[in-house]
Order: structure tokens, then C-alpha cells, then sequence
């Protein structure tokens, strides 16, 4: 017994040494960054030859950026569908005000040119913009009175909470615990746009997140009804769940009876 379990630590210490250098391995590799810095320095060199027009330019004022000359322009499909999706969708409903936790700041920044927005979030934004308002708080925990909040969102969120990875305390419920504080300060009638991680399976990809099926979904908001759902696989965005395409990300529209 002892043995066996001497080398299962074994094995879990090189599997672990595997995750580990793949979360710290630089890509692009080392000969690819070589060509790209040699292409700067051409470029930099063809410049100086057609002079500088109005402008000064000296070694000390040079910042390469060397990995943009791409033949398309690169994207997160999954940030660019969802946050589309969602302030869209906010966008059409029009609400009188909207409160977003946690989502992506640039996302949240837009809406609030549209629709005055609050955002909730244990990390600050230092930030000042007419129309957003900031309020410190917890997806655990969440400083508003139960059934107050008629328009919604928390987009790719709930997924991290309990894993540790922003700062927050280790919780194998962190995700069922947030949602179950979603619904209770959505009001009747209200709205909520809400994304996560789908897969076949509900895994945990620690420290990263945690995916889960549409099923476990639906379970989880079995108090709310559903307006409408739709899912990103890879760079297309699908009006279906399904699990033979493995990961992907799922958005969803409920609304509180």
C-alpha cells in the first residue's frame, strides 16, 4: 500500500510539473521572437531613410512592438460574442438602470454611456465616467435588499468564485452560492444576462474555473424562467447546446417570475 502510494505521488508531481511549465512556458518560442525584433529593426532602418517628417525621434523614445503585424485582427471570440450579446440585449430592453458584477470593465464602461450602470466588484475601479457608478461588494454577498434589481448581468464570473484565482477565499460552492445570491436580489419581472463555461462535463480547470453542462445550468436558476440561450464554440456562435463539441461558453437570458 505504501509503495503505491509513493509512486501515485510520484506520478501526480510530474503531471503537476507539466501544468506548470506550460502555464510559464513564453510563446511565441524564442527563434520566432528573433524574426519578429529582425523585421522592427528593418522597419526601423527603412523609416529613418524617409526621414521623420515633424517628429523627433531618438533610441531612447523606441518601444517595439513586434507581435501586431498579423494578417488578421486578433480577437477573444469569446469577449467579443458575449459582451455584443449582453450589451445588446441591455441596449434593446432599455431599463431605467442596469447593475453588472464583475464583468469586463470595458464591457460595463459602454453600457453605462447608454444606460446609467452600478458595477459591483471586491477590486476597485479607479476610474471616473459620467453614467458609472461603482459600489464595493461580493457576488457572495451582494449589498442590495432581496427582489430590488430589475436589470442584471454577470458575465463569466460566477465560474472563479471559490478557486482562489482573484484573492477570494477557497469555496467548492463558490459558484452555486453566487448564483443563488443573483437570484435573490433580482426583482420579479427583472432581467438577467448571464455567461459561463459549458462542457460535456461539469469539470474544474483549477485555478482558472469551473465549467458546467447546460443541464447543471438550468438546475442552478430552476427558479427563473428562460428567455433564451445561446452558446460560443470556438469562433462560431451557436443557437444550440452540444456536448460533442466539448468546451465552449454559454450565454443566457432568465427573468425572475
Amino acid at each position: 500500500m505504501h509503495t503505491l502510494r509513493r509512486k501515485l505521488k510520484k506520478i501526480w508531481l510530474i503531471r503537476a510539473l507539466a501544468v506548470s511549465r506550460r502555464s510559464l512556458r513564453n510563446k511565441p518560442p524564442f527563434f520566432a521572437k528573433i524574426g519578429f525584433l529582425r523585421s522592427y529593426y528593418a522597419d526601423l532602418a527603412s523609416y529613418r531613410k524617409l526621414g521623420t517628417g515633424d517628429f523627433s525621434m531618438s533610441l531612447d523614445d523606441l518601444k517595439p512592438c513586434i507581435y501586431d503585424k498579423t494578417a488578421d485582427t486578433p480577437v477573444d471570440p469569446v469577449y467579443f460574442y458575449q459582451d455584443s450579446w449582453c450589451a445588446g440585449k441591455i441596449f434593446k430592453a432599455k431599463p431605467e438602470h442596469h447593475y453588472d458584477i464583475a464583468s469586463n470593465a470595458a464591457m460595463v464602461g459602454i453600457i453605462s454611456q447608454f444606460v446609467p450602470t452600478t458595477m459591483i466588484d471586491i477590486r476597485p475601479i479607479r476610474l471616473h465616467m459620467p453614467g458609472l457608478t461603482f459600489k464595493k461588494g461580493t457576488v457572495l454577498d451582494l449589498p442590495f435588499k432581496d427582489g430590488t434589481i430589475s436589470s442584471l448581468s454577470s458575465i463569466c464570473v460566477v465560474e472563479h468564485i471559490g478557486l482562489g484565482r482573484y484573492g477570494d477565499p477557497l469555496d467548492p460552492r463558490g459558484s452555486e452560492k453566487s448564483i443563488s445570491e443573483i437570484i435573490r436580489v433580482l426583482k420579479p419581472g427583472g432581467d438577467l444576462y448571464f455567461t459561463v463555461p459549458i462542457d460535456a462535463a461539469d469539470k474544474i480547470y483549477f485555478n482558472a474555473h469551473r465549467s458546467f453542462t447546460r443541464g447543471h445550468v438550468l438546475e442552478l436558476f430552476g427558479a427563473l424562467k428562460l428567455m433564451e440561450e445561446r452558446y460560443i464554440y470556438g469562433r462560431d456562435l451557436c443557437p444550440a447546446y452540444d456536448p460533442k463539441l466539448a468546451f465552449g461558453t454559454g450565454m443566457y437570458h432568465f427573468q425572475k417570475p
